[in-house]
């Protein structure tokens, strides 16, 4: 078993890590060398292991006027080799059939990959093979991940959310702020719960209590926790305010980043409604000052509105579901909280995912990217047999598009992140013989520029995909992290990648 038994989560004898790590020495020794010529040509295949000797990244730049305490918007920069090769595997090849482990929580500095694993976040030194043992360093907690934000500080830190013990029925009531550096907690704090649902009140138990989230603004951690809000100091833990919801509205998620915005879910208690009517539940979205807690403007979603999440605070950015499924639109605001612009999604011509799991993230969309006065999304999957899309863009201040960038037949086009007013997309092929890519696409010229190929391994294929997987890019890597492991179906063992990381094979300067 690779993370040990309950209730030490993420535990392994020092002998079994050995023996993993000598498997793993010997299987990259036995690479043919065909493959390593496939890699360094850059034409797909397997990747080419550089570990510390291969290169150095591009340097990245913090967003003009940006200091420790702001949430991190970093620059990327185009690497001088456009070769991908492997700097970091996080894997294992001894899970057992029915073992199950959440894995809530990707974030990258430029040393180390730190990811939640059940009841402990890990920290692992970037350019090297690892498995479970090989931590830089392992933060503890006195129960399972029940919340995290994918922000981070210009200081290399960020926040999760906790349940008190490792019960699974306990409340998911602390918060902890820890640097990504050196896996030190600078503070933990609880906070209350409420009931699930359009009841007031205290639940019975932590499977009954409403979902909180956590998010990062400057200066400032903020837990929404359904009966209200709480945000504390980033440098003290001393908690600086806290909102109480009132009358038929909780606040159930907050979006981080610029700014802060509070989503609220708000129950309408006629009984002459159906339970399961959509005319039971409302939304609004409420922008926060968050040094103070005062709100500052309150948008009201239109009736119906299934969901509601929040790809961007700064600028303000809704994403709406009207229908049965996914996102119908995204509603651009103004300083005042006022509907911008619509940008309709058409019946699934174009989509964008934000996270649906057991967390609540409503800031976490994947393949939604905000920047440089626009918005841009996939469209759906075209052709028959040569799968096709294109990336497009949308004007925040008209919702009219902006520059279509194709995919070609046989690649699909995925949104990452904006970097400075350029867009980093995934490229990914489906042919097994080109090469996917991290590619950057200029929406003044319309240029697309590859930052480097790469290709990967059948075991961890299925990574690329959105909704199941972190994507993160990083001080020139791109990590991609599996969200939970299962062990296989049946008896025999399966190589398990939990995280891989891909850069650019540039050829260090003398």
């Amino acid at each position: 078993m690779s993370f040990g038994p309950p209730p030490s989560v993420y535990t392994q004898s020092t002998v079994t890590a050995e023996a993993v790590r000598t498997r793993r020495r010997r299987r990259l020794l036995v690479w043919p060398l065909a493959v390593v010529l496939v890699a360094a040509l850059g034409t797909g295949g397997w990747l080419l292991w550089g570990g510390d000797n291969g290169g150095t990244k591009p340097r990245t730049r913090a967003a003009a006027g940006q200091g420790r305490l702001d949430v991190r918007e970093t620059v990327e920069k185009q690497p001088a080799s456009t070769v991908g090769k492997m700097a970091f595997r996080f894997s294992v090849d001894d899970l057992t059939p029915g073992e199950h482990y959440e894995m809530p929580g990707m974030w990258a500095t430029d040393k180390i990959l730190a990811k939640g694993i059940n009841k402990t976040v890990v920290g692992l030194t970037i350019g090297t093979d690892a498995s479970p043992g090989d931590e830089k360093w392992k933060l503890p907690l006195n129960g399972p991940i029940c919340g995290y934000t994918r922000h981070v500080t210009g200081e290399n830190r960020t926040a999760v959310l906790y349940r008190a013990n490792a019960a699974e029925d306990s409340y998911c009531n602390h918060v902890a702020f820890f640097d990504l550096d050196d896996g030190r907690a600078v503070w933990q704090s609880d906070f209350p719960f409420s009931a699930y649902g359009d009841s007031p009140g205290v639940p019975e138990s932590g499977e009954s209590q409403d979902t909180p989230s956590v998010t990062l603004t400057h200066g400032t951690v903020v837990v929404t926790w359904g009966g209200g809000t709480d945000a504390y100091s980033m440098d003290t833990g001393k908690r600086l305010w806290r909102t109480t919801s009132t009358g038929a509205c909780q606040d159930m998620g907050a979006a981080g980043g610029g700014a802060l915005i509070v989503r609220q879910q708000c129950w309408n208690d006629d009984d002459s409604l159906p339970v399961d009517s959509l005319e039971r539940v409302a939304y609004k979205a409420r922008k926060v000052d968050p040094r103070t807690g005062r709100t500052l403007w309150t948008h009201t979603a239109a009736k119906g509105i299934r969901d509601l999440n929040i790809p961007s605070a700064d600028p303000a950015l809704l994403a709406v579901q009207a229908g049965e499924i996914g996102i119908s639109e995204m509603l651009s605001l103004d300083d005042q909280g006022r509907n911008r612009a619509t940008i309709r999604l058409q019946n699934g011509t174009y989509e964008g995912e934000c996270s649906y799991d057991d967390y609540l993230v409503v800031d976490d969309c994947p393949t939604i990217a905000v920047g440089a006065g626009q918005v841009f999304l996939r469209s759906k999957e075209t052709g028959d047999q040569a799968n096709a899309n294109w990336v497009i863009g949308f004007d925040l201040a008209t919702g009219n598009t902006t520059r279509k960038f194709d995919s070609g037949p046989g690649a699909l086009l995925y949104p990452v992140r904006t970097s400075g007013d350029r867009l980093l997309a995934l490229r990914q092929t489906d042919d097994h013989i080109s090469p996917s890519a991290l590619v950057a696409l200029d929406p003044k010229t319309g240029k697309e520029t590859p930052y480097f190929y790469f290709g990967l391994p059948d075991e961890a294929a299925l990574l690329t995909m959105t909704d199941h997987n972190d994507i993160v890019v990083q001080d020139g890597r791109l990590f991609l992290g599996a969200k939970n492991a299962d062990g296989p179906a049946s008896g025999e063992k399966a190589w398990t990648y939990l995280v891989l990381g891909v850069e650019s094979g540039a050829a260090k300067k003398p």
